[in-house]
């Protein structure tokens, strides 16, 4: 309370002059009259106490006035180097400039330090400055950097554009991102010389299996969303994969893909579908909804109709990064109602929103 203590002194100090230049009247107090609607004080402590309660009251206002702030998708490295989107809350800017921010939000040694989760890391190279962006008509991005965005090493580098266009192709008026420095134009990456061409889009992938056991010219390339924990952090793995679809039923060779899991071996992924989950019917696909039908393998508690959350975020997340799907209809064979672990009933089709925060720009 080294605080309180100053604030006392002083205020003890500024008293007693007070009351000493009171005695060097002419009159004495004695010989003076109070006012006759005065207040008996007993105790200059009273007085001294409830001044310094009236200051630090005021000071604790001024300290703890929030700040606003607003959720944002920015993609990082985890623990085992994968390109991933944590949702973390950005001081909200003064200016339209939000996409200039969710960058320099990218940056190692910038803001996103104090608020970067356990495991995980910025990806830009350390001292990179955004000198501007500019948004065209067609939905291209042109973002200009400082020179300081060539310092990073070889096999940094399409974790780095993945990062820069995942993140930036969350606003819904950016499907691609081009690329200056120091306001010369790049059509690629200034150390691999990863080629960015007319622009780097989500159709490049995130995290890319490569196959050789796959026919790549009858296959689809699809991004998955794999649950994933480090100590007390649950998130997303996107991973994009060939997949053969099976009788031309795309969304069903997907649904397939998830319940199997990826190709390769990750510590950190969790899988959440139980055995013996399987589809009962073909994906059908209508006005923007696909329905699916499983087995009641897929339920959490079969008795109560709960399907587990990570299984439905799973569905969900994957299969509307498929441009026809904005949501899913999940329903379960002899089930009426199925709920989510907090005992709601889904009787609409879930979107992508209800796990994923938007903004448009």
């Amino acid at each position: 309370m080294q605080k309180r203590e100053w604030i006392n002194i002083s205020l003890m100090v500024l008293f007693s002059i007070m009351l000493a230049g009171c005695f060097q009247g002419e009159q004495s107090l004695e010989e003076i009259d109070p006012p006759e609607d005065a207040e008996v004080v007993d105790n200059l402590e009273d007085i001294t106490n409830k001044a310094v309660d009236e200051v630090e009251g005021d000071l604790e206002t001024k300290e703890e006035e929030p700040t606003e702030t607003v959720a944002r998708q920015l993609y990082l490295l985890d623990a085992n180097g994968m390109v991933v989107a944590q949702t973390l809350e950005l001081p909200q800017p003064d200016s339209k400039e939000v996409a200039t921010q969710a960058l320099e939000y990218l940056v190692k040694g910038g803001p996103v330090t104090q608020l970067l989760p356990n495991g995980f890391e910025a990806v830009l190279p350390e001292g990179t400055e955004i000198l501007g962006l500019n948004l065209q008509e067609d939905g291209t991005v042109i973002v200009d950097v400082s020179s300081e965005f060539e310092d990073y090493e070889s096999d940094e580098e399409v974790k780095i554009l993945e990062a820069m266009t995942y993140t930036l192709t969350q606003f819904d008026s950016i499907d691609r991102v081009q690329l200056r420095i120091n306001g010369y134009p790049q059509s690629e990456m200034p150390v691999d010389g990863t080629p960015i061409g007319e622009g780097y889009s989500r159709t490049k992938g995130i995290n890319v299996i490569a196959t050789d056991t796959i026919d790549l010219i009858d296959s689809e390339v699809v991004t998955m969303f794999y649950p994933a924990e480090y100590n007390d952090n649950r998130y997303y793995i996107p991973v994009t994969q060939h997949i053969k679809a099976v009788d031309d039923n795309k969304y069903g060779s997907i649904v397939q893909a998830l319940i199997e899991g990826p190709g390769y071996n990750n510590l950190n992924i969790t899988h959440v579908f139980n055995t013996h989950t399987m589809l009962k019917e073909n994906p059908r696909l209508k006005d923007g909804i696909l329905e699916l039908e499983f087995s009641k393998d897929i339920l959490q508690d079969e008795d109560q109709g709960v399907i587990s959350d990570e299984v439905m975020e799973t569905l969900v997340r994957t299969l509307t990064e498929q441009q026809a799907v904005e949501a899913v209809h999940v329903k379960v064979e002899d089930v009426e109602t199925i709920m989510n672990e907090n005992g709601e009933a889904y009787n609409e089709p879930v979107t992508r929103e209800v796990f994923i925060p938007t903004e448009k720009l």
